[in-house]
This record gives C-alpha cells, sequence and structure tokens, in this order.
C-alpha cells in the first residue's frame, strides 16, 4: 500500500482508490442546492484487510449510502476542524486486492457548502436568470459530495446534471447526449483523463457561447459574449501551439474559457475543459489575457502531473507560471518578455513576503499543512517562490538541456501525483546521463532542502531589465514635484509596463502629494479604465498620499470585482486609511463576495 501523504484528507485512500466517479445532479435554484446521487467506484489495495472506506465530507446532508446496490451501514463522524466530517461506510467482508465496490451515495448540498456560489438574477449582468458556480480547490469538493478528497486520488468522471439552464462542467461535453425533463435539460460530460477532486467543476445559468480557436470556445453571459470572444479569439491558438512545442500535445481535446460573473474569487481556476475565468481579464485592450496563459499550461502541470498534496502545491504553481512565461516569451520571439513577467512576479513576491514575515511558515516552499486549512496558506509564494527555484535550474543546466527535461518530466508524471522528493529525483536521475557528465558540480551543489524549506525571499537572480528599464525611468521623474507629465509617456506602453511602472510609484519613501496622485490617475486615464490591474494599483498610490477623494472609487470598485487579488489588497490598504469606509463597504458586499473570499477579508480586517 502506498502511504498516506495528504494531511488535509481523512480518507483512507491508502486503502480504497477511487478510480471512477458518477455525478448525476440536479441544479435546484429554488432551494439553491444540488441534489441526487454520486457513485464511487473504489478499488480495494488490501487483501480483505480493511473493512471500511472513510470519505471526506463538510456540511453535506447524506441520505443513504448502498454498497454494490445493498444497503450499508454507515455513519457521519464528528467534524476535525477545516477537514471536515469523515463518513466511515461499512464493508463488512472487505474486498480482494484489486476488486472494484460501489458506492451510491444519495445527497444534497446545504446552505454551508463552501464550494458552491448562487447568484440572483440581480447579481448578473443581464438580471433574467440565476448562476451557480463551483470552486473545489483546495479542499471543498467534499462540501458538495463525499469523496476522497486528494490531489493523491485521481479519478475519471461522467457528470450527468440537469437544471433550467445551461451548464458546464469539468469534462467533454456530450450534446448528443442532452435530454428534456420536464422544464430542464439533462446535460452529459465525460472526462476521461483522471482528475483528482479538486478539478470538479460545475456552473449552471444564462450562458451563450463563440469559437475562439481551433479547439476553443468562450462561453460567458450573452451579453459579455462578443467582448470576451474578442479579447480571446487573436491569441488561443498562438497560446496552445507554444504550450504544446514547449511540452508536448494538448491531451484534453477541448481547451474552452468559461467568463463568470465578477464574484468569482480568482483569476482563473484550471478546471479541465473549461477553464473558469475573472471577468477582469476582458479589459477591452487585451492586456490581461496572461491569465488563460496560465490556466492553458495548468493543462500539463496540475491537471496532467498533480502535487499530491497542499503542502507541495509548488509543484502545481511554480511549474504553471514557468511555462506560462515560456509561452509568452515564445509569442513575443523574445526572452526578454519571461524577465519583464518575472520582474513583476518578484515584486508581488517580496510584498507577499514582507506582509507575512520573512520568517514565517507560509514563506516555505513546502509549507506544512498539518491542522490548518489550505486556503490560509494561499499566497504568491508557491507560484512566485516555486517559479524562481524551476527558473533557476532552467539556467543551471542550460536552456537546450532543461527543453529536454520538460517533456520527459511531464511524461514520466502524467495522470500521477508526486511530492517534492520525487521531482528532485526525477531531475537528478534525468541530468544523470552520460551526456550531461559535465554537469555534476552543478548539480551536487543544489541546495534542495533550502529550497523546499527555507523561509523568505530565494536568491535573487540577475533579471534581464531591458523592458523595464523605461518604466522606472519614468517613475523616476514622478518624484520630481514640478515633473509635467503627458499621455505620450505612457501612450505606446503594453499594460504591463504601465503597471511596473505604477509599482515604482507606489514603493517611493516619499508618497505622492494628493494633487500628484490626482494628477497621475487623471492624465493617465488610470480613473476611467476599465484595466482593473492599472486601477487597483492607481488606487494603491492615491490611499497613500492619503487622497480622500479616491476613497469612493476604490469602494465602487470593490462592490464590482469579486477577484481576490485585487479586493484583499484593496481592503488592506483601505482599512489603514479609512477603516469605516472599509467597513462599511464589507458590509455592503459581503453577499456579492464568494465564500472563500469573504472569509479570508474578515481575516483581514481582523473580524474573524
Amino acid at each position: 500500500m502506498a502511504p498516506l501523504r495528504d494531511p488535509n484528507t481523512l480518507s483512507n485512500y491508502d486503502q480504497w482508490r477511487t478510480k471512477h466517479t458518477t455525478a448525476n445532479l440536479k441544479v435546484d435554484f429554488t432551494e439553491n442546492c444540488l441534489r441526487g446521487s454520486v457513485v464511487l467506484e473504489l478499488e480495494s489495495q488490501t487483501d480483505k484487510a480493511s473493512n471500511e472506506i472513510i470519505l471526506d465530507s463538510s456540511f453535506v446532508s447524506v441520505s443513504s449510502i448502498r454498497l454494490n446496490s445493498a444497503i450499508s451501514k454507515w455513519e457521519v463522524k464528528d467534524r476535525s476542524g477545516p477537514n471536515g466530517s469523515p463518513v466511515h461506510v461499512s464493508v463488512p467482508n472487505g474486498a480482494g486486492k484489486g476488486e472494484v465496490v460501489k458506492l451510491e451515495i444519495e445527497l444534497a448540498t446545504t446552505d454551508k457548502c463552501t464550494a458552491l456560489q448562487w447568484l440572483t438574477p440581480a447579481q448578473t449582468s443581464n438580471k433574467k436568470a440565476p448562476f451557480m458556480f463551483s470552486q473545489c480547490q483546495a479542499i471543498h469538493a467534499r462540501s458538495i459530495f463525499p469523496c476522497q478528497d486528494t490531489p493523491d486520488i485521481k479519478s475519471t468522471y461522467d457528470f450527468i446534471i440537469q437544471s433550467p439552464h445551461a451548464v458546464v462542467a469539468s469534462g467533454v461535453p456530450q450534446p448528443e447526449a442532452t435530454e428534456e425533463a420536464g422544464e430542464d435539460k439533462i446535460y452529459k460530460f465525460q472526462q476521461k483523463v483522471p482528475i483528482p477532486s479538486y478539478l470538479f467543476a460545475v456552473a449552471s445559468g444564462d450562458m451563450a457561447s463563440a469559437p475562439i480557436g481551433r479547439c476553443s470556445s468562450v462561453c460567458t453571459g450573452p451579453n459579455e459574449l462578443k467582448a470576451s470572444q474578442w479579447e480571446l479569439k487573436d491569441d488561443m491558438d498562438k497560446f496552445l501551439d507554444a504550450a504544446e512545442k514547449i511540452v508536448f500535445p494538448y491531451q484534453w481535446g477541448e481547451y474552452n474559457v468559461l467568463v463568470l460573473p465578477p464574484s468569482f474569487p480568482y483569476g482563473g481556476m484550471e478546471n479541465p475543459i473549461f477553464t473558469f475565468a475573472t471577468p477582469t481579464i476582458i479589459s477591452g485592450d487585451r492586456q490581461n489575457i496572461d491569465v488563460i496563459a496560465h490556466e492553458l499550461a495548468h493543462s500539463w502541470s496540475g491537471n496532467l502531473v498533480t502535487s499530491c498534496s497542499w503542502e507541495h502545491f509548488w509543484l502545481n504553481e511554480g511549474w504553471t507560471v514557468y511555462l506560462e512565461r515560456r509561452i509568452l516569451a515564445s509569442i513575443h520571439k523574445n526572452d526578454a518578455y519571461l524577465d519583464f513577467s518575472a520582474i513583476i512576479g518578484w515584486k508581488h513576491l517580496e510584498e507577499s513576503i514582507e506582509d507575512y514575515g520573512k520568517d514565517h511558515e507560509f514563506t516555505k516552499l513546502c509549507i506544512s499543512h498539518k491542522g490548518i486549512d489550505p486556503d490560509d496558506a494561499f499566497s504568491t509564494v508557491p507560484y512566485e517562490k516555486g517559479f524562481h527555484f524551476i527558473w533557476s535550474l532552467d539556467r543551471l543546466v542550460g536552456r537546450e538541456n532543461f527543453d529536454k527535461f520538460i517533456p520527459h518530466y511531464f511524461g514520466k508524471w502524467a495522470n500521477k501525483s508526486l511530492d517534492s522528493y520525487e521531482f528532485k529525483d526525477t531531475f537528478l536521475d534525468f541530468f544523470s546521463a552520460p551526456e550531461y557528465a559535465s554537469l555534476k558540480d552543478e548539480l551536487s551543489a543544489i541546495d534542495w532542502e533550502g529550497r523546499f524549506f527555507n523561509t523568505g525571499l530565494p536568491p535573487k537572480p540577475e533579471f534581464n531589465t531591458e523592458l523595464v528599464d523605461v518604466c522606472y525611468k519614468l517613475a523616476e521623474k514622478w518624484k520630481a514635484k514640478d515633473f509635467s507629465p503627458s499621455p505620450s509617456d505612457t501612450s505606446s506602453w503594453t499594460g504591463n509596463q504601465v503597471l511596473v511602472f505604477l509599482n515604482a510609484v507606489k514603493d517611493f519613501e516619499e508618497p505622492l502629494t494628493v494633487e500628484q496622485s490626482q494628477n497621475l490617475g487623471e492624465v493617465y486615464g488610470l480613473t476611467e479604465t476599465r484595466n482593473v490591474e492599472l486601477k487597483s494599483a492607481y488606487y494603491h498610490i492615491a490611499m497613500k498620499a492619503e487622497d480622500s477623494s479616491a476613497y469612493p472609487g476604490v469602494a465602487a470598485l470593490l462592490g464590482n470585482v469579486g477577484r481576490m487579488k485585487f479586493v484583499r489588497t484593496l481592503f488592506r490598504s483601505l482599512n489603514k486609511v479609512d477603516r469605516e469606509l472599509a467597513l462599511k463597504t464589507f458590509e455592503k458586499n459581503r453577499d456579492f463576495y464568494h465564500p472563500i473570499c469573504r472569509q479570508l477579508v474578515e481575516k483581514d480586517l481582523g473580524l474573524a
């Protein structure tokens, strides 16, 4: 039996492993719940040595469980902190090694479900229909149905979803199998590539779709469809071509993007077949679609090859950021774009580590998750610190050599999960081949333990500053109180160059004056831009300048955007300059925010 190596599951997945899952669920917009049955097909890992199956659950209402179609004895045990309430199902005679048993679980989600958000028609753009979407990462699938809720277990899926409105799920749509069911329709999806439970995804509402590439469509509200298609269609196939050239051909059939309502808490969620994406990427300037390059890269790192627990989450995100930046550099035919993006990322990493404190456990690459909710440890660290480790290995062995390792790694671990030490062994084993003998000294000098477990910032590389020097040069001019800006200062820049400039200004030891701050926003069009990345960065400068005329704009933005990247940092800054407005704004928008976002902002504001 493989050992249990995930502290965030209560399941006995060393004794039973889920091989296939069938989710037969009705979307009930009246009661705001999913109800129906889930069938788990579990393979015994012992020879009749285990007499019970233990599953993860959290606030799910379970009405019955049948074992191989027969009534079974089962019990939901007491809650165990963030890991939830384990469900124990008796298997009186056990099962022979390799034998598969079927559990059919009748269930309904409850109002305490942390994986689902239900929007009223008034909370959608065209206000015609309600909307529901899921977000199961990290350990929220267990609040939809009892399961082995660990990235160390992968299952194939059949989705059979009944709803009065259109449905998408993390499987390939089977449109020919759609059935009428009174006023509802039954939609079917199939996921033949085994995936962990956190990639279970479903959404339903008034949605329309349009093509954006040879195997890709965008799906969103009818009012947003045209703008979303325009934003994505020029680059989707370029991203896919670049990614396939770096790794190997895409394994999932379709790659689609669901642009969600604004309360979605992340930039994107890499649900297979349908990436769930924030509407902040639809900015009318094609400047924020790096998110799609990132989520597409997850089709290899994270989805195909997966970290075995949230303690090794950097393997998912560090690799994905690395591939994302390689994709963007490839499209621009200039490696300076990788450095440019890495410079922006380094800034985010510095801020994250400053917020935690350089000695904090959560600034390690490998974080102990015993007794904690993985959401509490979520930050930029696994993304950027993980990227820097992968990028350092690339530079150590040389790009030509590392490019041979990439498909080897993803091929060796495809459809499996691994930990940091298995990654280390894979890397060292590959480069132990005779043709890499000249690298022996460099490889032996890698401080693996330090990289995995040191707190604080990793070693800072020498960046190619070709694309940022002009940004810093303009920022320097703003240190003079009499500097007279012009729209032409930034008119030829990319959005990310403007962002680097704004971050440099935000870091001034002496903040801008109120007059300067207002001038900055007006002359460069930052108060009117649809680009939330830029507007948010500008508002941080305005709050640091204590320009109270900007505070209502901050509050308004916090009522229109649910992406935690912006919400949490804006609330922290607003709380410092006007706590009363921060609390009032949070209370006003409490129901607009996703449960995960709401819980974390409450902690940020000292309310939890």
